[in-house]
C-alpha cells in the first residue's frame, strides 16, 4: 500500500475512490454524505476528527437543559404574602407534614399546602434540639425543635442545598448558612440570612405556618 505525496494521509485506495467523486467544477456545493459511499474518501483521521468534533458538541448541549433550568431558577421572585395564619406545610407529594417528620439533625424541602412545587415558596424544614438554637433565630417561631428558612439563597436566588446538613450551602456561589443561628450568613456572597418562617402545630400535630416569611425572599431587599 503505497503513497503518492508523503504529507498526505490518503491511501491509494481512497484516493480511487474521491477520484471517482464529483468535485467542485462538475457539481457546485456538492458536499460528502455519511450515507453514501463518498464519505469513504475522507482520510480517516480526518474521520476520526469529525466524529470527535461531534462527540463534543453532543456533549455540551446535553449541557444545556441543566444550565437553563439554573437560569429559571434566578428568574423567580417572590409575589407574596403566600404563607399565612394557618397554611399547612407539605411535602413534595403533597402530604401534610407532621412533628415526627424528622428526628433530631434532620432536614427537608417542604412548600405551602396552598402552592405545592418548587416554583412557589420552597422552604427548608430543620429539627436540632431547642438547646442547639441561638443566635438571630427566632425562638417564638420554633416549634418542637422545628424551624423553617426560606429555600432560595438571598444573593441570586439559587435554591439551597440539602437541608439535613448544617451549613446549608447554595450550589451556585457556596454561600453557607447556619439553620441554627437563625440561617445566619456563614461564609459566601450572600447579604443577609434566609428569612425564617414562622410555624407553630395543630391540634392533629401537624406543622403549619402562622404568618409569612419575616423577611425579603431571595436575592434583593435589605
Amino acid at each position: 500500500m503505497s503513497k503518492t505525496d508523503p504529507t498526505d494521509d490518503t491511501t491509494d485506495e481512497e484516493q480511487a475512490a474521491c477520484d471517482s467523486c464529483p468535485h467542485e467544477d462538475e457539481n457546485e456545493g456538492w458536499m460528502p454524505s455519511i450515507f453514501t459511499a463518498e464519505w469513504r474518501s475522507i482520510p480517516r483521521r480526518r474521520y476520526a476528527q469529525a466524529l470527535a468534533t461531534v462527540g463534543g458538541l453532543t456533549a455540551v448541549g446535553s449541557l444545556a437543559a441543566p444550565v437553563a433550568s439554573l437560569t429559571n431558577v434566578f428568574e423567580q421572585e417572590y409575589t407574596g404574602p403566600i404563607y399565612s395564619q394557618g397554611v399547612h406545610l407539605v411535602d413534595g407529594d403533597g402530604n401534610r407534614v407532621t412533628v415526627d417528620a424528622l428526628d433530631y439533625g434532620e432536614g427537608m424541602t417542604v412548600y405551602p399546602a396552598t402552592h405545592p412545587g418548587i416554583a412557589k415558596a420552597p422552604t427548608v424544614l430543620v429539627r436540632y434540639k431547642e438547646s442547639q438554637y441561638g443566635g438571630e433565630t427566632r425562638m417564638d417561631s420554633v416549634v418542637d425543635g422545628y424551624a423553617a428558612y426560606s429555600k432560595v439563597c438571598t444573593h441570586a436566588g439559587c435554591m439551597v442545598g440539602s437541608a439535613d446538613e448544617n451549613p446549608l450551602v447554595c450550589p451556585c456561589h457556596f454561600g453557607k448558612y447556619d439553620p441554627t443561628q437563625g440561617a445566619a450568613v456563614v461564609s459566601g456572597p450572600p447579604p443577609r440570612p434566609l428569612p425564617q418562617l414562622p410555624i407553630t402545630q395543630n391540634d392533629n400535630g401537624e406543622l403549619i405556618a402562622i404568618g409569612d416569611f419575616e423577611g425579603p425572599v431571595g436575592a434583593g431587599g435589605e
